[in-house]
């Protein structure tokens, strides 16, 4: 048969031959990809480049979308994946899944006597918005790890603003259990591994399915 428009059944897939030799069709794709400096998360835009421009030819046909989404100029981790229902879940506030950045700032410099305090009870925005509690490490007075655990729009540089500073640099090093890996390069991207892609839907208390 020679129909490009078939849909296979899920059922039907183990019994799938070519030319006499069984074959396996991938319903699902995992990748990671290490976001740079001036693409926009979205697979189109009539206006500004996308990350759909980073994905290799071998997965444009695979209706790949992003977990989530990273500024314009904010680098760093970002996953991309097929199965929707691992993807609501992972972006979803409900699950909670940590997201940690590397911040780098201007203005009121770090404090390490009240930061870790004040970030922990959960900030309350310029506008009211009340954040989760959230987990502040930092390394020097204007750089700091900052993990979060849900995704509001600008979020941490909204945080950093109602504490007296402007964002200079944020990078996204970790989504729930999975880290950048910083061997790809900026705009680079590589599939999950099997262990990776496992835990990822152990952290959202999903089945991976078959």
């Amino acid at each position: 048969m020679r129909d490009a428009g078939l849909d296979v059944r899920d059922e039907d897939r183990p019994g799938i031959s070519i030319q006499g030799q069984s074959a396996r069709i991938r319903r699902f794709f995992y990748l990671m990809m290490d976001k740079p400096h001036g693409f926009i998360t979205a697979m189109d835009d009539p206006k500004h480049r996308t990350i759909a421009e980073l994905i290799p030819p071998a997965y444009r046909q695979a209706d790949l979308f992003p977990v989530g989404r990273l500024d314009f100029d904010t680098t760093g981790l970002l996953l991309l994946t097929n199965d929707g229902v691992l993807g609501h879940r992972l972006a979803s506030p409900k699950y909670g899944v940590d997201k940690t950045y590397a911040v780098s700032i201007e203005g009121n410099p770090f404090h390490e006597d009240r930061d870790p305090v004040l970030f922990e009870a959960g900030l309350i925005l310029d506008d009211g918005l009340v954040c989760r509690p959230a987990v502040i490490r930092i390394i020097r007075p204007d750089y700091a790890l900052l993990t979060i655990h849900e995704g509001k729009y600008h979020q941490v540089k909204r945080m950093m603003g109602a504490t007296g500073r402007k964002v200079t640099a944020l990078r996204r090093l970790t989504l729930g259990p999975i880290s950048l890996d910083e061997t790809i390069g900026s705009g680079q991207v590589r599939e999950l591994t099997e262990a990776e892609i496992n835990v990822l839907y152990q952290a959202v208390d999903l089945q991976r399915p078959v």
